[in-house]
């Protein structure tokens, strides 16, 4: 940031109150001073026009800078109406403590610098036009008045720009912070899931695979429909242990979304012996972990369905990335459902984790077609 928008971009309210101060000061002095009344009005006329046009056209400027060309233009029409003032009335010269502020803020620090200096020579040119006043005193004067207001235009832009440096600073800082605690949040989300997942695998999986075994090591004379209901009802609780386990781990993501997908559909493909062909489009690229998590859940959660509830024949699974999105559809010619009346936490439990990196969930069923469930993230 330049010297300029830090002026600009730092322009305090107290700069309005300020001026206005100085203003009514100089037109009290004006007023009382010992003159006659015609250069007391045109004085007065001119320190009102000056404040008009401020208050219309330069604070306005110097608040929203964006047509510099414009400020500058301001700038020098306060300053010639200044000269008037000036040359109506010397004691108008007081008003040097707020044109040579106002002059920083509209202007680059070079014009800005050379602007004081015209302005300060204004009396001066006064002076030699009309053969009066002390020209000696006046150039002192304007010395004076012009190295002061050009050391106090460069202390106040310096100020400006070291407190926009800390504006900034502080909002990184605020961003840096933010970032920190997401990353934290995420960090303890993968550890809870590392938990339930191998909380899960020792447990309920290890109980179902000691249950099957059990069961296929008895007395083949004593198997019954019961056991053998027994053991497919284990089999699948222990298809949906691992299933949760392979949504919970971050290692079902290490091999990449596309591979983790198709190896989602093959695995169905092992487990119930129907076909589920997989099928990718558009270039694969890295997402963000919680989307790819996000569409490869959904893919375990609709496989799941269909081994559970559509007595399909075969499944499509296709993945397809965008520019401006990627989907993943799992379709199947079973029997469908009334998605509206589906109870349980499969669908809800999808279209919220949808939400949560902003996706949508499509639902289509039809006891003719089959179902298709469709997810789609922005990329």
């Amino acid at each position: 940031m330049n010297e300029s928008e830090a002026v600009h971009s730092g322009y305090p309210h107290w700069w309005d109150v300020y001026y206005a101060v100085i203003a009514a000061v100089v037109a009290v002095a004006v007023t009382v001073a010992d003159a006659p009344p015609a250069r007391r009005t045109v004085a007065l006329a001119a320190l009102a026009g000056m404040a008009v046009l401020h208050a219309v056209a330069g604070r306005r400027l110097i608040r929203r800078p964006g047509d510099s060309v414009a400020a500058v233009v301001v700038m020098f029409v306060q300053i010639v109406v200044f000269g008037v003032a000036i040359a109506a009335m010397p004691v108008a010269t007081w008003l040097m403590f707020a044109v040579t502020p106002m002059i920083f803020q509209m202007a680059p620090t070079g014009l800005a610098v050379g602007a004081v200096l015209l302005v300060n020579a204004v009396p001066l040119a006064i002076d030699l036009a009309t053969g009066t006043g002390d020209l000696r005193a006046d150039l002192v004067i304007a010395t004076v008045s012009a190295a002061s207001g050009i050391w106090l235009g460069l202390w106040i832009i310096r100020v400006l720009e070291q407190s926009t440096s800390r504006a900034n600073l502080i909002a990184q800082l605020e961003a840096s912070r933010a970032e920190v605690a997401r990353l934290s949040h995420e960090a303890g989300v993968t550890a809870e899931r590392t938990r339930l997942a191998g909380e899960i695998h020792d447990t309920l999986a290890q109980g179902f695979t000691s249950i099957i075994t059990l069961i296929q090591a008895a007395d083949p004379e004593l198997r019954d429909e019961r056991l053998a209901l027994a053991v497919r009802t284990a089999k699948e609780n222990l298809a949906e242990s691992r299933a949760i386990v392979a949504a919970l781990a971050p290692s079902a993501l290490d091999s990449g979304l596309l591979d983790s997908v198709r190896r989602q559909a093959s695995r169905f493909t092992e487990e119930t012996g129907v076909p589920a062909g997989f099928r990718s489009t558009g270039e694969p690229r890295d997402l963000p972990t919680p989307t790819e998590v996000v569409l490869l859940r959904a893919t375990q959660e609709a496989l799941t369905n269909v081994r559970r509830h559509a007595g399909a024949n075969e499944v499509a699974v296709l993945l397809a990335y965008t520019p401006e999105s990627v989907r993943v559809v799992v379709r199947d010619d079973g029997c469908g459902f009334d998605a509206a009346a589906t109870g349980g936490f499969g669908l809800p439990g999808m279209r919220k984790r949808a939400e949560q990196v902003g996706g949508t969930l499509t639902v289509h069923s039809d006891p003719d077609t089959g179902t298709t469930i469709e997810l789609e993230v922005p990329a």
